[in-house]
């Protein structure tokens, strides 16, 4: 991400561009845009006005419910699939890598006694993969690491699939060959963080 940040700008334009590019079909609002990439307003109207100027983006009328069932009008952008370096820009965003093994272990570190991290799908470029992130341990906090995951999603620019197993409901899934599992170990991923070495 870093890289990326210092090539296109900022951190805030690649989160926008990403968000686009992995919705190719999706119009947003520009709310929308700001919360799904977590920027604040006056950042997002401006990246929008960057990008729309290239000609990555482009806006166009929507109607959607307002008060009282009438419908009102607002501005939606959405992907200019015509955008003639569309898929060189592709090739850079997600052949990059999206964070380094470290900044993932620290992001997770205060989720509780993590055992295991692995990443998959989007992580390591697998579009076919079953989830993006397994995570295992003992108390767990859910909490933190739904917020971890979403500020995550939002640099990424999609939702993230991912699992979170007890360390004792993860031995019991592997020993039964658990589909979930086994469609992650079995398929590419990457052990970025394991103290069960024993396990699997």
């Amino acid at each position: 991400m870093e890289v990326l940040s210092k090539l296109f700008g900022s951190a805030d334009r690649v989160k926008i561009m990403r968000l686009f590019i992995l919705n190719a079909t999706a119009s947003f609002t520009a709310s929308e845009v700001l919360i799904r990439s977590k920027v604040s307003r006056s950042i997002g109207k401006k990246e929008l006005g960057v990008l729309k100027e290239a000609g990555l983006i482009k806006i166009k009328i929507m109607h959607v419910d307002g008060s009282r069932g009438r419908k009102k009008s607002v501005d939606a952008w959405f992907l200019n699939q015509g955008f003639p370096f569309l898929a060189a820009l592709k090739q850079l965003l997600f052949n990059t890598e999206l964070f380094k093994k470290e900044e993932i272990i620290r992001r997770l570190k205060g989720a509780g006694r993590v055992k295991v991290i692995i990443t998959a799908g989007i992580f390591i470029n697998d579009e076919d993969s079953r989830a993006d992130l397994l995570i295992v341990g003992d108390e767990l906090r859910k909490g933190t690491i739904e917020k971890t995951i979403k500020s995550m999603e939002a640099e990424i620019g999609r939702e993230l699939s991912y699992g979170v197993f007890e360390t004792d409901d993860f031995r019991y899934r592997v020993s039964v060959c658990d589909k979930f599992i086994r469609d992650i170990l079995d398929y590419s991923h990457k052990k970025i963080f394991n103290k069960l070495e024993d396990a699997f």
